[in-house]
């Protein structure tokens, strides 16, 4: 009785997951469930578990995990009550029931979906473009193709972008966006939000042919900034990236896309010297900024102006915000330089590559900000007479991390041992790869007077850097 009952059941969950033949039996090469989701990578893997019931070592869908876990609380169900357990599934096909819901529109399908989710996940900015993509391609009978690109854009922003907040694929858009609001002429320094932006309209960006392309050029640009593709920059570009790469705030991936964009060849490659006399601005400018202007939102108001001035084939010169010397000066000279604010490890790793003999670094490769006069020998031996020099930038330099983590609180002779890669009972490290290095450790000592040369050295350095970049003002 007990296997009928058995069989009865996988009969009637056959039928739940299987198109059925012509005499009722169903048919396992037809499956009745299917998912719509256009962009679902994990597409394949639930389609997989619904024919075989089997769980492939290296699947890792949600589908997959969700199925383990159930997996796991029905075996412990049949462990602890085995003789309920025959009655457990057909329970379920008995009392449960799937509601349809037909919306009228998109926004009506939304609304509906968030107050039947108000304790799930919700969806990210991205679910909702990716919705409005396939409605377009679907009625151009491009949902084939479509799939199969958004696919692909997901899995490079996945590998490209890693925000504080939202998705990768959200950062993507988000970086879009500011190419669009500058072809529109949007000067507002009042930012509206992403969903906010690209639903106007009826989601205009989305029924046009050309977003899903500038979307992948633009990631592919972006990625080839991430891994340091020497086959696309010179090193030359990759240095000043390189140090973008510290900036204080993300304000420069938004005015780099717009300028990619907008001065991208038939190739989708940039006019090597004019993207380097565009970085060197920014550079100069957003650095400067961030000391003299503190804060992202001050940044708005000039770099939107410039994105415009992009989008119209001009080259951004900030000409309306250059910076009054001894204004600036003042500021830079009385700035708190503390290794917490942004704009300490910004400046620190733009003057290590103002050093022309400075090799390219890794990105992946971890840096911290060194001491060179220890905090702990200031505590013990008490050297200097200002202790407010222990954290200008003329004690600061940037340092690979597992070297500056050796250095620790050592005296000058021993750190400069350890930079140079000489360690303690005659073994060797490698040494530094930041050339400064090599100029410091041909110092005999490393004193109050050392660190206030190297922190006047450092600001007239990028005071001649705002200067070569137009950026201070004519007295």
């Amino acid at each position: 009785m007990q296997d009928r009952n058995s069989k009865l059941t996988r009969d009637r969950i056959e039928k739940c997951i299987w198109k059925t033949d012509t005499f009722g039996s169903a048919d396992k090469s037809s499956l009745k469930i299917d998912s719509e989701v256009a962009t679902d990578n994990d597409k394949e893997e639930f389609l997989e578990l619904l024919k075989t019931g089997v769980v492939k070592s290296t699947a890792k869908s949600q589908y997959v995990r969700n199925y383990k876990f159930f997996q796991g609380k029905i075996e412990s169900f049949l462990q602890s009550f085995a003789s309920y357990f025959p009655f457990f599934p057909a329970r379920i096909l008995n009392n449960c029931i799937l509601l349809p819901i037909e919306a009228e529109s998109q926004d009506t399908a939304l609304r509906i979906f968030s107050t039947l989710n108000d304790r799930g996940l919700p969806l990210s900015d991205a679910d909702i473009f990716k919705a409005q993509f396939y409605k377009h391609f679907n009625d151009s009978r491009m949902k084939d193709s479509f799939i199969k690109d958004w696919k692909e854009l997901e899995e490079l922003s996945n590998a490209v972008f890693h925000p504080i907040s939202g998705t990768p694929m959200d950062d993507l858009f988000s970086r879009y966006m500011y190419f669009l609001r500058a072809k529109e002429g949007n000067r507002s320094s009042t930012t509206e939000s992403l969903r906010k932006f690209y639903e106007r309209n009826k989601y205009q960006y989305m029924r046009s042919d050309n977003t899903m392309a500038n979307l992948k050029t633009l990631a592919l640009f972006w990625k080839s900034v991430s891994v340091q593709d020497k086959g696309r920059f010179t090193e030359s570009i990759l240095k000043k990236l390189f140090v973008l790469n510290f900036a204080p705030n993300g304000m420069w991936h938004n005015i780099t896309s717009v300028y990619y964009l907008q001065n991208k060849d038939s190739e989708d490659l940039l006019q090597e010297d004019l993207f380097g006399n565009f970085l060197d601005r920014i550079t100069a400018f957003i650095f400067g900024y961030a000391i003299t202007n503190p804060g992202v939102n001050a940044l708005r108001t000039p770099v939107y102006d410039e994105m415009i001035t992009i989008v119209n084939g001009s080259a951004a010169t900030f000409s309306k915000y250059k910076f009054i010397e001894s204004q600036s000066r003042s500021q830079f000279e009385n700035y708190a330089f503390t290794n917490q604010r942004a704009i300490t490890r910004s400046l620190l790793t733009w003057f290590a590559y103002s050093f022309a003999d400075q090799k390219l670094l890794d990105l992946k490769q971890g840096f911290d900000i060194e001491h060179i006069y220890s905090r702990k020998r200031q505590e013990i031996d008490g050297d200097l007479e200002n202790e407010l020099n222990l954290e200008s930038l003329g004690n600061k330099i940037l340092l690979e991390e597992s070297i500056n983590i050796r250095a620790s609180d050592y005296r000058f002779d021993d750190k400069k041992k350890i930079y140079s890669g000489v360690q303690r009972r005659g073994k060797y490290k490698d040494p530094s790869q930041i050339h400064e290095i090599s100029t410091i450790i041909e110092l005999s000592a490393f004193s109050e007077e050392q660190i206030i040369d190297r922190t006047q050295v450092i600001l007239d350095r990028f005071f001649e850097f705002l200067k070569e970049q137009e950026l201070i003002e004519s007295s």
